[in-house]
């Protein structure tokens, strides 16, 4: 507190009396385990910066970044946020580059089309020569996309800078 009082320019007990209630909620929360009917849903989206050196041109000649967010499908709170990687990536390599895979591990994560070649659970595409699916799969299609909206939503609530919640970790994004 000798260190911090003079920085704000008030006194020790007074820092003291200041940063004791505050000192929990800056503290780091401890990973909490899924539950085992958790299920993930992971994107990425294109965030416009003038920073060129973690940025690249992307689409429509913007100079921006691949962020990856993965979010809880039924609390639709925010588990992971990747590093930014230059927007030329695509979703499954910065899936894996950005360090949100990790958060995923042990859990079904749902995703788009983009992430082929990843174990992740993607839409069922037609095969070539195929005119369409089965009406099986076009159902499980459907709950596929249903599903994947609230990711959708969150990433709006993000870019539209919406943000709420606790400060410790987990952002709330309400409910959509």
């Amino acid at each position: 507190m000798r260190q911090v009082a003079p920085l704000f320019g008030v006194s020790k007990s007074a820092a003291d009396r200041i940063l004791d209630p505050l000192a929990p909620l800056l503290a780091i929360s401890p990973a909490r385990r899924p539950r085992k009917d958790t299920v993930y849903i992971v994107d990425g989206t294109l965030v416009a910066t003038r920073d060129r050196s973690i940025a690249a041109s992307s689409k429509n000649y913007r100079y921006s970044t691949n962020l990856q967010v993965v979010i809880d499908a039924n609390s639709r709170l925010v588990v992971a946020i990747g590093i930014p990687l230059p927007g030329s990536r695509n979703d499954c390599r910065a899936f894996t580059e950005s360090g949100v895979d990790r958060a995923c591990l042990g859990v079904p994560v749902i995703a788009d089309g983009g992430y082929q070649g990843t174990a992740l659970l993607i839409p069922h595409r037609k095969r070539r020569g195929q005119t369409r699916l089965s009406p099986r799969k076009e159902v499980e299609n459907t709950a596929h996309r249903r599903a994947r909206a609230r990711v959708e939503h969150a990433l709006s609530r993000l870019k539209n800078w919406k943000l709420s919640g606790p400060l410790c970790g987990v952002l709330d994004w309400g409910k959509f």
